[in-house]
């Protein structure tokens, strides 16, 4: 997640930021209260993966389940790169004989090899809901450690706001399916190395790691690294407005540290972008700009998130299946907005959140503004920017509110510091002249109580329930227990039926992902260009596939031309095949009887129809 935070020197609460900013903070080390906290955070990952674990070889999230069954596949392509020693960048074994370029898709190629052991060992379905809950825990973790360090005094106000920025339920709902939008776990990092770079005399040792972190975070998720660096030019702009002077004065240790941070993560990650944007299977854009409508919807704000306690199904009923990035539910609405109407007069950092909430919020509206499910035909901000400007092409509006999510959760680590009455004491051979000095003072016990429980009745509705999860069909025995093998010589494809698509094959893709790629597909669940160059989903139809998919829609077999048959063995010596396979599926009398007309009476092998190709193409 995208977390805003100012210099680590800025205190959250009075004016006399600057005063301290030359004094270093005394280190402190791992605390009993941190232990609790990153123990609090991982039990909650559990509780959010529960569901999978009833039956974790056989379910896949209910909402996303193609996305949940691509990232299984991906945790396999991290296995299969290693073991095989091939190029992580590049795939053969979906979407054969083209291949997917896996630097242009969601690949997460920085998660998936250092686990390629584990994936190995457990498999693929095992791997992914260990690190589903795993990645969430470690974001509220390094959000706690950002906050608890460089913000805020109180551990209990870190871990309201970095279990908040773990577990928000815009970030819980992309777990359904999508955990590259869960790994934000760098991001805190990234942000405080940023803010860091005005330390004097460190540029070099701040810049560095900065360009380590940020080449890493290219790996992992580069959509949530450009939301986190756009959030973070925001902040300095809006520092450089309020405080000028100061930012003059650092100004110049910030540009050196920059560009060494800058220049580290091009050299790591110049052949690796290059490839993306250049390589074989690359694309300009989406075909129709697809992502580009997608603004939030103004209710969407107050409304609470079908995976939190407050939250129920019924809701998507009225907005929509939207994406949830927002869906804070009206209590923390109020709240922030309490919070910042008491906070910003007397704290920068509450300034520079109310200007990051207010943007990003605004710039997430997308091209026409949404209210309650319905267009309402109002221009939005995004009608006044072109849909095929660069990375703007790509990126979708509602999105952007996952950075007010993040100056949300650190607001919540600083209403709750302000309540508890924590400011840092002065250093009185740094003060600065004119500049008063802060007071520790505690709050009375009823103006805390009430701070407390408005906080709490704000986030508490929001703690995440256990995401849905739905059973899937296990692979056949005959692809498990590798009696494929004989079947598929080296260089040749297994054509499942039916083909994987992002609409159709579910099932069949999975056959893949848990077989850790020992064979190659056509077709496939990705992006990938057109005969135009610009992405689609999937491969383009052939005729074989598309009359796969159209019988399966329809339920009962089409009348079939000789042209059908010739169609179906020249896309079949274009996958270069080798095998046929249908194993059972809730279509799969109609779909035989479909192949047997195109290719001739089955075998019948184990538990799968199965039609030997290899002697006519």
């Amino acid at each position: 997640m995208a977390v805003p935070v100012v210099d680590p020197s800025l205190n959250p609460v009075s004016e006399t930021a600057e005063a301290e900013a030359t004094t270093p903070r005394r280190r402190r080390g791992p605390a009993r209260a941190d232990v609790l906290a990153i123990g609090a955070y991982v039990l909650l990952g559990v509780v959010v993966c529960l569901n999978y674990w009833g039956d974790v070889q056989n379910r896949v999230s209910s909402h996303l389940p193609t996305d949940h069954s691509w990232f299984e596949w991906l945790f396999s392509h991290g296995a299969y790169s290693l073991r095989h020693l091939e190029n992580p960048l590049f795939s053969t074994q979906q979407n054969a004989p083209d291949g997917v370029n896996m630097m242009a898709n969601t690949s997460l190629l920085g998660v998936t090899l250092p686990l390629a052991p584990l994936t190995m060992l457990l498999g693929p379905q095992v791997v992914y809901a260990l690190y589903l809950g795993g990645a969430l825990a470690a974001t509220a973790g390094t959000s706690y450690w950002m906050l608890s360090r460089h913000l805020v005094r109180s551990r209990a106000a870190a871990f309201v706001g970095g279990g908040f920025l773990g577990f928000a339920p815009g970030i819980v709902h992309h777990a359904n399916g999508q955990p590259n939008f869960v790994s934000n776990f760098l991001l805190p990092l990234i942000v405080v190395r940023v803010f860091r770079l005005t330390e004097p005399g460190r540029w070099r040792r701040n810049g560095l790691v900065l360009g380590l972190l940020v080449a890493y975070q290219i790996f992992i998720n580069e959509e949530m690294l450009l939301l986190t660096a756009m959030a973070c030019l925001v902040v300095v702009i809006t520092y450089a407005l309020l405080r000028p002077r100061a930012a003059r004065a650092r100004a110049g240790t910030f540009a050196a540290g920059l560009g060494v941070g800058g220049g580290l993560a091009l050299l790591l990650t110049a052949y690796p972008i290059w490839f993306q944007f250049n390589g074989p299977q690359s694309y300009r854009g989406l075909q129709g700009g697809v992502f580009h409508s997608w603004g939030e919807d103004i209710v969407a704000f107050v409304t609470f998130a079908r995976d939190t306690l407050a939250g129920d199904e019924a809701v998507e009923l009225t907005i929509g299946r939207t994406e949830q990035n927002t869906w804070f539910g009206w209590p923390l609405v109020l709240l922030s907005v309490v919070a910042l109407a008491l906070l910003v007069r007397r704290s920068l950092v509450a300034r520079i959140l109310a200007v990051l909430v207010v943007l990003f919020s605004v710039a997430s509206l997308g091209p026409e503004i949404r209210f309650n499910g319905e267009l309402t035909g109002i221009a939005g901000p995004w009608s006044y920017i072109p849909g095929d400007l660069p990375l703007v092409e790509m990126m979708m509006p509602t999105r952007l509110t996952l950075v007010t999510t993040a100056a949300l959760g650190v607001l919540l680590a600083l209403a709750w510091d302000a309540v508890a009455g924590n400011g840092r004491p002065p250093v009185p051979a740094q003060r600065t002249p004119g500049m008063t000095a802060p007071t520790t003072r505690p709050r009375p016990r009823w103006q805390q109580a009430t701070g407390y429980a408005a906080i709490a009745l704000a986030v508490l509705p929001l703690i995440p329930r256990p995401l849905p999860a739905e059973p899937v069909d296990p692979p056949p025995a005959f692809i498990t227990s590798g009696a494929w093998q004989p079947y598929v010589p080296a260089g040749r494809t297994l054509v499942p039926v039916p083909i994987p698509s992002n609409v159709h094959g579910l099932s069949t893709l999975r056959w893949s992902a848990l077989t850790q790629h020992e064979f190659r597909i056509p077709a496939g669940y990705f992006i990938g260009p057109n005969l135009d160059g610009q992405g689609v989903f999937g491969a383009p139809n052939r005729p074989t596939s598309t009359l796969i998919y159209r019988t399966m829609d329809a339920g009962e077999l089409p009348e079939l031309t000789d042209e059908n048959r010739r169609e179906a063995l020249a896309d079949l010596r274009f996958w270069r095949a080798s095998v046929v396979v249908l194993g059972a599926h809730p279509r799969e009398a109609v779909l035989r009887d479909l192949l047997t007309a195109l290719l001739g009476p089955p075998e019948r092998v184990d538990d799968v129809w199965l039609w030997d190709v290899r002697d006519r193409v």
